[in-house]
């Protein structure tokens, strides 16, 4: 009879250590062979590099987490620092070879091109991510395949047996009982992985339930109770939030970030940026579509029998649209992000920002809206923002914001990510990605609204939808020693600063015209809430029959949401009627049919020429030399227009060139923009 499976975690762990040894040792042998290396020999070598290094250091995550109860043997201690010597060793020798490797001009994705003294700076802040435990959740599918058995065969197999019972949280998961036989059929980076059970079944399933099968193990039990060590059961939801069925859109832009961890699992390794740092979730669902952006939800909503407006409605005796109160209504300002760790030297930062919505632990339920951050170069650690922006500065640096929700989900939130747009210096690769993230509730337990105050954020690594990772491992959170040193490390923790403002009456008014569900910045407003009015009058006052679904000749319903993904000419509009409304008298400005019309006036002048002009380049995100051209079209587009007095001799001259003309651009389609009812 086979000998059983020992139940010694530190036993399997030291085996597994012993395994990395032999593979380290081989590398280094093939390495030092005489004669210079083939350029794909050497490719092989620095990507096996990277693969050991994720092992080693999922190794040291798992040493770490042993306690002495788990392993009744004597000299625990003594056994356990010689493990942690072992893998330092090992890391040790691995850098020394990457760093000879990377310096043979190695031009790959993998490899960094920088100079030698770059790859040496990668590979310090590498070293200090090894320190801090290698808290890498991306390792977690290397170490998996490296602590199989030795046989070839095994190597490649892809069954696996359940150390527990789990039962499915989320369509699309997999439930399975302790003991069972499970095929693996894709190992995704997020610990999530695509598996079938013997009846056919197939379904995400979570890593840490499953251990590599033996099949030549004499007792299945004995494999399955052999891992109790590391089986690490945790809700993947922010906050402990309750789990709520996935949207497919939605879900399939989750998992489309986690798909392209890839490159940030190089550049984690390279040292070129802390391995907390993901993909950015938010970033990829605003390119899934228009349903995570503000102009969708500025469209009015329609009730569940789709027959009226479920929020917008006519109040005959105030003459405009009627106020609607929301369960969460409120001001919020972006104070600063300190103690942002820096990407290395081979990417550069093409824009910081915060990206944030309404968020329950599982789904977004508003758009997603995006401030970006100014930094210092003596401070590059610290990002601020610009409250209460006024005068020529940008609506995207408006650190003030209102939030309006009329959800009744109890654990209703605000997610914050911290993201940077970047661009590899040696592949021309952009991306965005996440420096943090933070999930804010907006109600207690009792469901009483969070007092107004500043709050002190500590930001998460990994994605919403991952928990217990740290943004910089090399700065841990869980501090030892006395409480000054605690709060010293505490001090050295990426955070997050807002301050969440109680409405007086005037503010709560004015939001009470706005969507119940919006999120955007308070210095565009009042030029919302004139869309808002005007939309009103046309669809509620002025429509010659409710039943009617016809085209509406209007072009400034037709592109005002245009706007909200174009905030350089949201800032055009905004400045030409502050120097409009500079000239109106006090009577003029207590008017409101008079400021409506006014506004149509300006949006005519300044907006719809600007919409449609060849000169103007289309917006591009975080390109600052299509930013700097386009403000410079539209600030001399401004200019022409307060000479002039409008735009009707821009419009005329032989020297301006427009887009061609479309039906669209004059007629609003109310039917084709409204948003159904979720409610």
């Amino acid at each position: 009879m086979l000998a059983r499976r020992s139940r010694d975690p530190l036993q399997n762990l030291r085996r597994c250590n012993q395994d990395l040894k032999q593979q380290v040792d081989s590398l280094l042998s093939e390495s030092q062979l005489k004669g210079a290396l083939e350029p794909s020999k050497r490719r092989d070598i620095y990507q096996r590099c990277i693969q050991l290094k994720q092992a080693i250091d999922e190794n040291k995550n798992i040493l770490q987490k042993l306690n002495k109860a788990d392993t009744p043997v004597g000299n625990y201690n003594q056994k356990k620092e010689e493990e942690r010597n072992l893998l330092d060793k090992l890391t040790h020798r691995l850098q020394e070879l990457a760093v000879t490797i990377s310096a043979e001009n190695i031009t790959e994705v993998e490899a960094p091109t920088e100079k030698e003294d770059d790859s040496a700076e990668e590979d310090e802040e590498e070293g200090e991510s090894e320190e801090s435990g290698g808290e890498d959740e991306e390792s977690d599918e290397e170490d998996e395949e490296k602590q199989e058995n030795e046989s070839p065969e095994q190597e490649t197999s892809k069954e696996y047996i359940a150390v527990g019972d789990f039962t499915a949280q989320q369509v699309g998961d997999l439930t399975f009982k302790k003991g069972e036989i499970l095929f693996i059929i894709k190992k995704n980076t997020d610990g999530w992985w695509i598996a079938k059970n013997a009846k056919g079944n197939e379904g995400l399933i979570p890593r840490t339930y499953l251990e590599p099968y033996n099949k030549e193990d004499s007792s299945q039990e004995s494999s399955a109770e052999g891992s109790e060590d590391d089986v690490e059961v945790g809700d993947e939801t922010a906050d402990g939030a309750e789990v709520k069925q996935r949207t497919d859109s939605h879900w399939s832009a989750v998992q489309k970030a986690m798909s392209e961890i890839n490159t940030a699992d190089v550049l984690t390794t390279m040292g070129a940026i802390p391995a907390g740092f993901r993909p950015s979730t938010l970033s990829q669902l605003l390119e899934e579509g228009n349903q995570y952006r503000a102009s969708y939800f500025l469209q009015p909503e329609l009730t569940a029998s789709q027959l009226a407006f479920r929020d917008l409605l006519w109040d005959a005796k105030a003459g405009t649209i009627k106020s609607r109160p929301s369960r969460v209504s409120l001001i919020l300002t972006l104070w600063s992000c300190k103690m942002i760790p820096l990407p290395g030297m081979s990417i550069q930062v093409l824009s910081r920002h915060v990206r944030l919505c309404l968020f329950d632990g599982n789904k977004v339920l508003s758009n997603i809206h995006t401030v970006r951050a100014t930094w210092q170069p003596k401070k590059p650690k610290t990002w601020t923002f610009s409250p209460q922006v006024t005068g020529i500065l940008p609506c995207l640096l408006d650190g003030d914001f209102f939030i309006r929700s009329n959800s009744s989900i109890p654990d209703l939130g605000i997610l914050f990510e911290l993201g940077i747009s970047y661009i590899r210096n040696s592949t021309g690769e952009r991306g965005e990605l996440s420096c943090g993230w933070v999930f804010l509730k907006l109600f207690d337990a009792s469901g009483i609204p969070i007092p107004a105050k500043t709050y002190e954020l500590f930001l998460n690594g990994g994605t919403p939808y991952e928990k217990g990772v740290e943004v910089d491992p090399s700065v841990s959170r869980r501090a030892h020693g006395n409480i000054f040193h605690q709060m010293m490390t505490m001090r050295r923790q990426p955070q997050l600063l807002v301050k969440l403002r109680s409405l007086n009456s005037r503010s709560r008014n004015i939001l009470s015209l706005l969507p119940e569900t919006l999120i955007g910045s308070m210095c565009s407003v009042h030029l919302l809430i004139f869309y808002r009015q005007i939309l009103g009058d046309v669809l509620l006052k002025d429509r010659t029959s409710l039943q009617s679904a016809d085209l509406i000749s209007h072009p400034m319903l037709a592109t005002f949401p245009k706007l909200l993904e174009q905030p350089d000419v949201m800032d055009a509009l905004r400045s030409s009627w502050a120097e409009k409304e500079s000239t109106f008298k006090r009577s003029e400005k207590r008017d409101q049919e008079f400021l409506k019309a006014m506004f149509l006036q300006v949006y005519h002048d300044c907006v719809l020429p600007l919409l449609h002009s060849t000169v103007l380049p289309p917006f591009k995100w975080a390109e600052e030399e299509t930013e700097a051209t386009r403000w410079k079209v539209i600030a001399n587009f401004l200019k022409q227009n307060q000479e002039n007095e409008g735009a009707l001799q821009a419009l005329l001259s032989p020297d301006g060139i427009h887009e061609p003309f479309d039906l669209s651009e004059q007629t609003y389609d109310f039917l084709g923009e409204i948003r159904k009812s979720t409610a």
